[in-house]
Protein backbone atom coordinates (compact mmCIF):
# COMPACT_ATOMS: atom_id res chain seq x y z
CA UNK A 1 0.00 0.00 0.00
CA UNK A 2 1.15 3.62 -0.76
CA UNK A 3 2.26 5.08 2.31
CA UNK A 4 0.46 8.25 1.72
CA UNK A 5 -2.92 6.19 0.83
CA UNK A 6 -1.90 4.40 4.40
CA UNK A 7 -1.86 7.80 6.20
CA UNK A 8 -5.20 8.73 4.20
CA UNK A 9 -7.02 5.71 5.13
CA UNK A 10 -5.72 5.53 8.83
CA UNK A 11 -6.36 9.33 9.21
CA UNK A 12 -9.91 8.72 7.75
CA UNK A 13 -10.89 5.64 9.94
CA UNK A 14 -9.68 7.78 13.12
CA UNK A 15 -12.03 10.61 12.71
CA UNK A 16 -14.86 8.64 11.43
CA UNK A 17 -14.55 6.65 15.05
CA UNK A 18 -13.02 9.75 17.44
CA UNK A 19 -15.82 12.39 15.83
CA UNK A 20 -18.22 9.79 15.40
CA UNK A 21 -18.32 9.43 19.41
CA UNK A 22 -18.96 12.78 19.88
CA UNK A 23 -21.57 13.32 17.55
CA UNK A 24 -22.98 10.01 19.33
CA UNK A 25 -22.90 11.70 22.65
CA UNK A 26 -23.96 15.74 22.32
CA UNK A 27 -26.39 15.40 19.35
CA UNK A 28 -30.25 15.40 19.83
CA UNK A 29 -31.86 11.40 20.19
CA UNK A 30 -28.49 9.52 19.84
CA UNK A 31 -28.44 6.26 21.68
CA UNK A 32 -25.50 7.93 23.62
CA UNK A 33 -26.45 10.91 24.48
CA UNK A 34 -25.01 12.64 27.14
CA UNK A 35 -22.58 9.54 28.06
CA UNK A 36 -19.85 11.70 28.78
CA UNK A 37 -16.24 12.43 29.08
CA UNK A 38 -15.25 9.36 29.79
CA UNK A 39 -16.80 7.74 26.39
CA UNK A 40 -15.51 10.37 24.49
CA UNK A 41 -11.96 10.09 25.53
CA UNK A 42 -12.21 6.34 25.55
CA UNK A 43 -13.06 5.90 22.43
CA UNK A 44 -11.14 8.58 20.93
CA UNK A 45 -8.44 6.59 22.36
CA UNK A 46 -9.72 3.05 20.83
CA UNK A 47 -9.51 5.27 17.53
CA UNK A 48 -6.64 6.21 17.40
CA UNK A 49 -5.81 2.58 17.68
CA UNK A 50 -7.61 1.71 14.62
CA UNK A 51 -6.24 4.38 12.62
CA UNK A 52 -2.34 3.31 13.96
CA UNK A 53 -3.40 -0.67 13.19
CA UNK A 54 -4.24 -0.25 9.83
CA UNK A 55 -1.61 2.28 8.98
CA UNK A 56 1.38 1.31 11.01
CA UNK A 57 2.64 -1.41 8.50
CA UNK A 58 2.40 1.22 5.90
CA UNK A 59 3.47 4.48 7.03
CA UNK A 60 4.51 4.20 10.34
CA UNK A 61 0.77 5.40 11.23
CA UNK A 62 1.90 9.06 11.96
CA UNK A 63 -1.67 10.44 11.37
CA UNK A 64 -0.88 13.50 12.64
CA UNK A 65 1.00 16.56 11.23
CA UNK A 66 2.40 17.21 14.83
CA UNK A 67 3.91 13.53 14.93
CA UNK A 68 5.22 13.93 11.43
CA UNK A 69 7.00 17.30 12.00
CA UNK A 70 8.46 15.99 15.35
CA UNK A 71 9.54 12.74 13.94
CA UNK A 72 11.46 15.13 11.15
CA UNK A 73 12.75 17.29 14.02
CA UNK A 74 13.61 14.67 16.35
CA UNK A 75 14.19 11.06 14.70
CA UNK A 76 15.18 11.88 10.43
CA UNK A 77 12.17 11.25 9.16
CA UNK A 78 12.82 12.48 6.00
CA UNK A 79 11.61 15.33 5.42
CA UNK A 80 10.77 15.30 1.62
CA UNK A 81 7.68 12.98 2.76
CA UNK A 82 6.55 15.68 5.16
CA UNK A 83 4.21 17.63 3.18
CA UNK A 84 3.06 14.99 1.32
CA UNK A 85 2.05 13.11 4.74
CA UNK A 86 0.42 16.05 5.99
CA UNK A 87 -1.63 16.47 2.90
CA UNK A 88 -2.62 12.72 2.98
CA UNK A 89 -3.72 13.56 7.05
CA UNK A 90 -5.94 16.34 6.35
CA UNK A 91 -7.76 15.18 3.28
CA UNK A 92 -8.45 11.01 5.40
CA UNK A 93 -9.65 14.37 8.15
CA UNK A 94 -11.62 15.39 6.10
CA UNK A 95 -13.44 12.18 4.30
CA UNK A 96 -13.79 10.66 8.18
CA UNK A 97 -15.69 14.08 8.97
CA UNK A 98 -18.06 13.97 6.27
CA UNK A 99 -18.67 10.49 6.98
CA UNK A 100 -19.64 11.09 10.27
CA UNK A 101 -22.15 13.70 9.08
CA UNK A 102 -24.05 11.57 6.37
CA UNK A 103 -24.00 8.81 9.26
CA UNK A 104 -25.76 11.08 12.22
CA UNK A 105 -27.26 13.77 9.57
CA UNK A 106 -31.10 13.39 11.29
CA UNK A 107 -29.26 14.04 14.42
CA UNK A 108 -27.74 17.10 13.08
CA UNK A 109 -30.77 18.64 11.88
CA UNK A 110 -32.73 17.61 15.36
CA UNK A 111 -29.87 19.56 17.22
CA UNK A 112 -31.11 23.13 17.56
CA UNK A 113 -27.75 24.79 19.40
CA UNK A 114 -25.06 25.37 16.48
CA UNK A 115 -22.53 24.78 19.06
CA UNK A 116 -23.17 21.50 19.52
CA UNK A 117 -23.43 20.84 16.12
CA UNK A 118 -20.06 21.69 15.93
CA UNK A 119 -18.48 19.73 18.26
CA UNK A 120 -18.60 16.53 16.18
CA UNK A 121 -15.90 18.77 13.48
CA UNK A 122 -13.82 21.30 15.78
CA UNK A 123 -12.75 21.54 18.83
CA UNK A 124 -13.86 24.81 21.05
CA UNK A 125 -12.41 26.02 24.33
CA UNK A 126 -14.30 25.62 27.38
CA UNK A 127 -13.31 28.78 28.53
CA UNK A 128 -12.41 31.35 25.69
CA UNK A 129 -9.14 32.76 26.94
CA UNK A 130 -6.33 32.47 23.40
CA UNK A 131 -3.19 32.65 25.81
CA UNK A 132 -4.15 29.93 27.84
CA UNK A 133 -6.11 27.54 25.34
CA UNK A 134 -2.69 27.86 23.38
CA UNK A 135 -0.64 26.89 26.14
CA UNK A 136 -3.06 24.15 26.49
CA UNK A 137 -2.65 22.54 23.02
CA UNK A 138 1.47 23.04 23.74
CA UNK A 139 1.26 20.99 26.33
CA UNK A 140 -1.23 18.22 25.52
CA UNK A 141 0.99 17.73 22.23
CA UNK A 142 4.58 17.90 24.44
CA UNK A 143 3.32 14.97 26.13
CA UNK A 144 2.11 13.20 22.93
CA UNK A 145 4.96 13.76 20.87
CA UNK A 146 7.72 13.30 23.65
CA UNK A 147 6.39 9.44 25.20
CA UNK A 148 5.91 8.53 21.09
CA UNK A 149 9.13 9.46 20.32
CA UNK A 150 10.07 6.25 23.27
CA UNK A 151 7.67 4.42 21.14
CA UNK A 152 9.69 4.15 18.18
CA UNK A 153 12.38 2.72 16.53
CA UNK A 154 14.92 4.30 14.56
CA UNK A 155 15.23 0.44 12.88
CA UNK A 156 11.77 0.19 12.15
CA UNK A 157 10.83 0.52 8.34
CA UNK A 158 8.21 0.11 5.91
CA UNK A 159 7.75 -2.93 2.79
CA UNK A 160 8.79 0.21 0.45
CA UNK A 161 11.80 1.45 2.99
CA UNK A 162 11.12 4.88 2.33
CA UNK A 163 9.83 5.67 6.04
CA UNK A 164 13.06 4.93 8.43
CA UNK A 165 10.95 5.98 11.50
CA UNK A 166 7.31 4.37 12.62
CA UNK A 167 5.14 3.51 15.16
CA UNK A 168 4.20 0.21 13.68
CA UNK A 169 1.05 -2.07 14.16
CA UNK A 170 2.80 -2.93 17.84
CA UNK A 171 2.52 1.47 18.82
CA UNK A 172 -1.04 0.58 18.74
CA UNK A 173 -1.60 -0.32 22.32
CA UNK A 174 0.51 2.15 23.99
CA UNK A 175 -0.48 5.11 21.85
CA UNK A 176 -3.76 4.07 22.62
CA UNK A 177 -3.04 4.37 26.77
CA UNK A 178 -1.12 7.90 25.90
CA UNK A 179 -4.19 9.49 24.25
CA UNK A 180 -6.63 8.03 26.54
CA UNK A 181 -4.85 9.64 29.58
CA UNK A 182 -3.88 12.91 27.57
CA UNK A 183 -7.80 13.04 26.80
CA UNK A 184 -8.87 12.72 30.55
CA UNK A 185 -6.08 14.64 32.22
CA UNK A 186 -5.44 17.45 29.82
CA UNK A 187 -8.53 17.49 27.03
CA UNK A 188 -11.14 19.74 29.56
CA UNK A 189 -9.77 23.17 28.27
CA UNK A 190 -9.60 22.79 24.68
CA UNK A 191 -10.97 19.62 23.98
CA UNK A 192 -6.91 18.48 23.06
CA UNK A 193 -7.03 18.53 19.09
CA UNK A 194 -3.22 17.63 19.48
CA UNK A 195 -3.63 17.42 16.00
CA UNK A 196 -3.60 19.85 13.26
CA UNK A 197 -5.70 17.69 10.67
CA UNK A 198 -8.08 16.36 12.85
CA UNK A 199 -9.23 20.06 14.13
CA UNK A 200 -8.54 21.47 10.11
CA UNK A 201 -9.80 19.15 7.91
CA UNK A 202 -13.33 18.29 9.58
CA UNK A 203 -13.26 22.54 10.28
CA UNK A 204 -13.46 22.93 6.36
CA UNK A 205 -15.81 19.91 6.23
CA UNK A 206 -18.25 21.91 8.27
CA UNK A 207 -17.84 24.94 6.60
CA UNK A 208 -18.32 23.71 3.13
CA UNK A 209 -21.15 21.28 3.83
CA UNK A 210 -24.93 22.21 3.45
CA UNK A 211 -25.80 21.77 7.15
CA UNK A 212 -29.05 23.16 8.79
CA UNK A 213 -28.60 25.71 11.05
CA UNK A 214 -25.14 24.90 11.40
CA UNK A 215 -23.83 28.32 12.38
CA UNK A 216 -20.05 29.60 12.78
CA UNK A 217 -17.29 27.42 11.74
CA UNK A 218 -15.41 29.86 14.66
CA UNK A 219 -12.67 30.21 11.88
CA UNK A 220 -11.04 32.65 14.90
CA UNK A 221 -10.26 29.95 17.57
CA UNK A 222 -8.82 27.63 13.99
CA UNK A 223 -5.26 28.86 14.47
CA UNK A 224 -4.88 27.68 18.18
CA UNK A 225 -5.19 23.70 17.10
CA UNK A 226 -2.69 24.37 14.52
CA UNK A 227 0.30 26.41 16.08
CA UNK A 228 -0.42 24.46 19.57
CA UNK A 229 0.67 21.44 18.09
CA UNK A 230 3.18 22.21 15.83
CA UNK A 231 5.25 24.62 18.57
CA UNK A 232 4.18 21.25 20.89
CA UNK A 233 6.27 19.22 18.55
CA UNK A 234 9.09 20.81 18.10
CA UNK A 235 9.44 21.70 21.59
CA UNK A 236 8.88 18.08 22.35
CA UNK A 237 11.69 17.03 19.52
CA UNK A 238 14.04 19.67 21.22
CA UNK A 239 13.51 17.97 24.20
CA UNK A 240 14.25 14.46 23.09
CA UNK A 241 17.51 15.38 21.44
CA UNK A 242 18.82 17.52 24.08
CA UNK A 243 18.31 14.22 26.36
CA UNK A 244 19.55 11.93 24.45
CA UNK A 245 22.84 14.27 23.08
CA UNK A 246 26.22 11.65 23.04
Amino acid sequence: MNVYLAEFIGTGLMILLGNGVVANVVLKGTKGNGSGWMVITTAWALAVFVGVVIAGPFSGAHLNPAVTLGLAIGKGFDWNLVPFYILAQILGAMVGSFLVWIMYKDHFDATEDPGLKAAPFATAPAIRNTASNLVSEIIGTFVLIFVIFYFTDASMGTKEEVTPIGLGSMGAIPVTFLVWVIGLALGGTTGYAINPARDLGPRIVHALIPMKGKGSSDWGYAWIPILGPIIGASLAAVAFMALNIK
